[in-house]
């Protein structure tokens, strides 16, 4: 494992603190990244599985019913106490959500391997109140171990409708919350952080929420977990071209994973993490423990 040092780049002040997902293509590039990825890659059925499954969220969202908007008298008391407007822990879930997992778990029956038809048939035939505790489980970070090979799916659909809500709402009118490290949208942990590449959010680091795709502005050289600036490290796989690397925290000895832009245009948070699953076994090694969750991965955090 390789260490690089860290550099800082403080954010200039037309940089945006808040990216809102882009409902019309953050699924839909993500299932070409998988695509790309998988290809001669050790886990290609598996990443073509993930491909398939982010084509179906895509398709799912664009066919969504316009959800209703959040009032104006809650953003407003989000704001005054600084919380998430649509805290995924506290709020009322959308019931559409049954209906999208459904729609997923039809779109991927045709090309599941024969061993995993009895559970998607299962859990599409699951009752509303097994659905709804899957999801508190998984939303509460207490996932149910007895349903791994169900929770993906479960959270595949929580990120169809929490992206929709999330993208749309004004960016202006939201704000960083106290703790760095949580999803200023819904309040979700970070799947991993970006440092993008465009001439507004040049060489910035975003945090990328495990939920609902929203993004926000991180400085470099800062522990997505602890906030801390101390004892940080990039850990990258000896050899790799270090498009992602690992960031490690002796500080609260964890880490969370970092894409870069510039390395390659097209990286995907969530596609490029789950296609670097042997970094992730060499920090966890070296004593690390993972700070946020993939959510397509259960028990993917430390």
């Amino acid at each position: 494992m390789e260490t690089k040092p860290i550099s800082f780049n403080p954010p200039t002040e037309d940089a945006p603190a808040i990216l809102l997902p882009v409902a019309g293509s953050v699924f839909a590039e993500r299932a070409e990244r998988f695509a790309t990825l998988a290809e001669g890659h050790k886990l290609a059925d598996w990443l073509h599985f993930l491909g398939r499954l982010a084509r179906a969220q895509h398709d799912a969202l664009q066919a969504l019913p316009e959800l209703p908007p959040l009032p104006a008298a809650a953003l407003e008391q989000a704001r005054q106490h600084h919380m998430p407007p649509l805290n995924a822990t506290a709020a009322e879930r959308p019931a559409v959500w049954r209906e999208v997992l459904r729609q997923l778990i039809a779109a991927l029956l045709p090309h599941a391997p024969a061993g995993s038809v009895p559970l998607l048939g299962g859990l599409a035939a699951a009752d509303d109140i097994r659905l709804e505790a899957l999801a508190d489980g998984l939303l509460h970070g207490e996932p149910d171990p007895a349903a791994a090979g169900e929770l993906p799916l479960v959270a595949a659909a929580l990120q169809v409708v929490f992206t929709a809500r999330a993208a749309h709402l004004d960016a202006a009118q939201l704000q960083k919350l106290d703790t760095p490290g949580v999803c200023p949208c819904c309040g979700s942990l970070p799947a991993i952080s970006i440092v993008r590449l465009s001439p507004a959010v040049n060489n910035l680091r975003y945090l990328h929420c495990s939920l609902c795709n929203t993004e926000w502005n991180v400085p470099r050289a800062t522990c997505a977990a602890c906030g801390g600036d101390k004892g940080l490290a990039l850990q990258q796989i000896d050899g790799s071209d270090g498009k992602v690397r690992a960031e490690t925290c002796d500080g609260c000895k964890s880490y969370l994973k970092i894409v870069y832009q510039e390395k390659d245009p097209r990286v995907d948070p969530v596609a490029d993490d789950l296609a670097t699953l042997a970094l992730d076994l060499l920090v966890d090694e070296a004593g690390y423990g993972r700070s946020g969750p993939n959510l397509l991965l259960v028990n993917a955090a430390g």
